[in-house]
Order: structure tokens, then sequence, then C-alpha cells
């Protein structure tokens, strides 16, 4: 099991205790380990990939978000599939035969399983051929492309709505956008329109399987020519959740694409825990500098100087103005005030705040 013995008996007293229907546990368990600790508690067992695909189910709406929600169930449940079934025990075909508990019924599922998950590939392919096409139109229209990212409950969808004033879904809830959401946003600065994409929240822990099966939407975040990392600033756990988008975001290939560090939520921040200034730079390993602009898309503040930092981000190009080395001069940031280096909130570790 999991769990030792003196454990899985201390959860079963709950279990019993609380008249519980499940157990969820914040860690993956393997096949074998859910199979022996629902026999011996009795009740169903969840693990966190399960928890996380449940979330997902209930909040895709496009047909692409369920094809990949799909794809990913179907993928965890081909490890799932470990004589579970007693009851589906086949039939012995006489002397010398031999059969075990579900055999027949794995065998067949496996199969079925199999060939969905082929036929959903398939179609999800057809979604990311889609999606390449309409990237190399926005690219001959040498449209400037900006994504949201960010681990999940950031504030990534307010934020979009803010500066779009569009009405995509936002809720203070896991995963309340899985689906890529795209719009024109006209950049006064730069005199031009860029796209903006808000994209799937990231989670701790997220299980490999789940990024691949949502490869054609985080393909978004890697194709795009500028990063928004929004960060909840008022989150216990930030540090951590910003290390975690950091871990994502090399797994996808996008971990070299140019990066703005977006501090939401600074309404939910106390008034001593406010930074003095609106906009800084930190400097992160190797020396790389990342601009950071405190906001909160709730009320609006600080969303002029995000404006501001986009438009020089636009005009200027990439090159040598964002996430450049300390010795390198940046436009992107040497215009604005002069940042702040002892700023309230406390800073990222491995990044250091950076004039």
């Amino acid at each position: 099991m999991f769990v030792g013995s003196g454990k899985a008996d201390e959860i079963k007293a709950l279990v019993l205790g609380h008249q519980a229907e499940a157990v969820l546990f914040d860690q993956a368990l393997s096949a074998a380990q859910q199979r022996n600790l629902e026999r011996h508690l009795g009740v169903a067992v969840a693990d966190r990939t399960m928890l996380i695909l449940e979330i997902f189910g209930e909040r895709a709406q496009s047909h692409e978000g369920k094809l990949q929600v799909e794809l990913a169930r179907l993928q965890y449940l081909a490890t799932r599939l470990v004589r579970r079934w007693s009851h589906l025990e086949r039939q012995r075909g006489g002397i010398g035969t031999r059969g075990g508990p579900g055999e027949a019924q794995i065998e067949l599922d496996r199969r079925m399983i199999g060939e969905r998950i082929k036929s959903v590939k398939q179609r999800l392919e057809k979604v990311k051929r889609q999606r390449n096409t309409q990237r190399k139109g926005r690219e001959r229209g040498g449209v400037f492309r900006i994504s949201l990212v960010g681990y999940t409950n950031a504030g990534k969808s307010t934020l979009f709505n803010a500066l779009v004033k569009a009405k995509a879904y936002a809720a203070d809830q896991l995963f309340a956008t899985l689906d890529t959401t795209t719009r024109s946003l006209f950049v006064e600065g730069a005199g031009r329109s860029v796209s903006l994409s808000d994209t799937v929240g990231f989670i701790r822990d997220l299980p490999h399987k789940l990024v691949e099966a949502f490869e054609a939407t985080l393909q978004e975040a890697a194709d795009a020519d500028l990063l928004l990392h929004v960060v909840d600033a008022a989150s216990p756990q930030r540090d951590e959740q910003i290390a975690e988008v950091q871990r994502v975001l090399r797994e996808i290939g996008a971990d070299q694409v140019p990066q703005v560090l977006v501090f939401n939520k600074l309404d939910a921040l106390e008034v001593t825990q406010r930074p003095r200034e609106l906009r800084d730079a930190l400097e992160g390993d190797g020396g790389v500098r990342m601009p950071r602009v405190f906001v909160s898309a709730r009320d609006g503040t600080g969303l002029d100087a995000l404006r501001g930092l986009l438009a020089q981000a636009v005009t200027a190009g990439l090159e040598g103005t964002l996430n450049a080395p300390p010795s390198s001069p940046s436009p992107a940031v040497e215009d604005a005030d002069p940042p702040v280096i002892d700023n309230a909130v406390t800073p990222v570790p491995s990044l250091q705040a950076s004039t």
C-alpha cells in the first residue's frame, strides 16, 4: 500500500467515524496501491491525478478541450486495468484450461481503450494542424503574439478581460479556463494591435500525461513572442507557484520566450505589504533580467503601467530588451521610473530586484 499498515488502519477509522464514501490522496498512486487501499478501506480511493481529471472534465467547454481531457482520462485509465473486477470471472473451458479473475474483460477493455486513444489522438492532430495554420496566418501578418500563463487561479482570465474588454469566463476556482481564448488587443502606445491569448493554468505536480494531452493548447505559450506570467501576489505559496510554472514552461519548450512577471491581486494585499512602485525588474539565474509590474485586474490598478511596458516591448522589438543579461541595456526598463530595489513584496527566490 501507499501508506504503512498502521496509517492505513488510522485512515480506515476516520472513514468509519465520518462515514466517508471516498478517500483522496494528494499524490499519484499506482494501480496496485489504489486497489490495495480500496480493499483495506472499503471505500473508493482516488489520487491527485484522478481529481485533476475530474475537475478538467467539468471545466472543458470546447470540442478541443473535451478531446484533450478525454485523451488524458483514457491514458490514465489504461494504467488502472489490473484485475480490479473480480466479478468478471472468465468461464473455464474445461479440464486443463486456465483463466484468471476478470482476465478476458481486462483484455477487452485494454483493446477498446487503446483504439479510442488512437482515434482521439488523430482528431487532436487535426486540431493541432488547424491551430498551426492559424498561427502561420498571424505570423505572415506580422502579428505580435502575447500569451498569459501562470498558476491556476492567479487571475489570468480576469486580467485578460480587463485588457481586451472581453467576457471570458472568470471565477475564483481551479482551472476555470481550459480552452485557449485569443483576442485582438490594441496597444495605444505602440499604435498597433497584438494578439492576446488566455491559456490553461498550471498546478503543482501536474501529471506529464496531462501536459502531453494539452499540447495543442499549451503550444500557444511556446509560440508566443512574449509571455505575461501572471502571479497571485497574495498567495502564501507564491514563490512555489512561480517555480512550478517555470518548470512546466521548460517542459513545453517555452522557457526561452521572454517573460514579464505580472503580480496580480494587489488589492488583496495588506497596505503594509504593497510595493512602493508598481514597476521594477527582477534578476534571475544567469543574470537574466525580468520586468515585473504589480496590478489589480479587479480594480484596474497598475494596468496603465502594464500597457506601457507592452508598448515598449512591441515597438522596440524583443532583441535585447526583455530578459536580457544585466550588462545589456534594456529599453523596456530604462525609460521607466527607476525600479525600487527593496519593494515591499518579498523577492522571488533566485530572483533579485534589479536596476
